[in-house]
């Protein structure tokens, strides 16, 4: 974590330097479909995944004419959900943690030009985002009787240029996660449209390790719509 952010800020430079002339930038926002690896293996349940959104601006700094770097700033929701049986049983349950993150995304993109101003592209790069807030929401009924709560998701005070977790604890959530981008899409003269996967390599539990297992990390599928500035 504490090498990513660095390599970020050099490559921006970099590109910004040589390319401003060149760059362009959208706002771009869109849905996410967020869900939470249960498995040693890195396995999902789609039952659990939570819709969640994101919002955000990209900036496209071309390298050639068919390569771009496009780095990113997004407001994002991550998370899963859980149920058992429904609202008309007389016992149910449903729950849901939305953790709500600053990310910063950085992908290499290669793109097909289909026209003068129309383009597909596909790319991947590294991200990494800092928890800021969400909620815990839980609701059901027992025998009848409803019951309903929800709680201010609680993140771990950590350094992240240390190699421990400072502030961990169980219901404690990791706050710096980390991981990498697939992206794919269109883009025309004056919008895009994007189709992104994240693929988390942080375990959210505060008291989890990351290199341990791919069980607790986030796997988030977004659609994206941007207009181009």
């Amino acid at each position: 974590m504490k090498h990513i952010i660095p390599v970020f800020a050099c490559a921006l430079f970099f590109t910004t330097t040589v390319h401003a002339q060149d760059a362009s930038v959208a706002i771009k926002a869109g849905v996410n479909l967020a869900n939470v690896t249960i498995s040693d293996n890195g396995s999902i349940d789609d039952a659990k995944t939570l819709t969640s959104f994101q919002a955000g601006v990209q900036a496209d700094l071309p390298i050639t004419k068919f390569f771009s770097l496009q780095p990113g700033l997004y407001f994002t929701g991550k998370g899963a959900k859980t149920s058992v049986g429904s609202s008309s049983d007389a016992t149910y349950y449903k729950a849901s943690s939305n953790p709500m993150y600053i990310e910063l995304p950085l992908n290499a993109v290669f793109k097909l030009p289909l026209s003068k101003d129309n383009n597909f592209f596909v790319g991947a790069g590294p991200y990494a985002a800092m928890g800021i807030a969400g909620k815990n929401k839980v609701e059901g009924k027992v025998f009848g009787v409803a019951f309903n709560s929800s709680e201010n998701i609680k993140f771990s005070n950590d350094d992240p240029t240390t190699s421990t977790q400072e502030g961990a604890g169980i219901g404690i959530m990791r706050r710096f996660d980390y991981g990498l981008n697939g992206v794919a899409g269109f883009e025309a003269d004056a919008f895009l449209l994007t189709l992104q996967y994240g693929y988390g390599l942080a375990n959210i539990a505060s008291e989890g390790n990351s290199n341990a297992n791919d069980r607790n990390k986030h796997r988030v599928l977004s659609l994206t719509l941007g207009v181009k500035l």
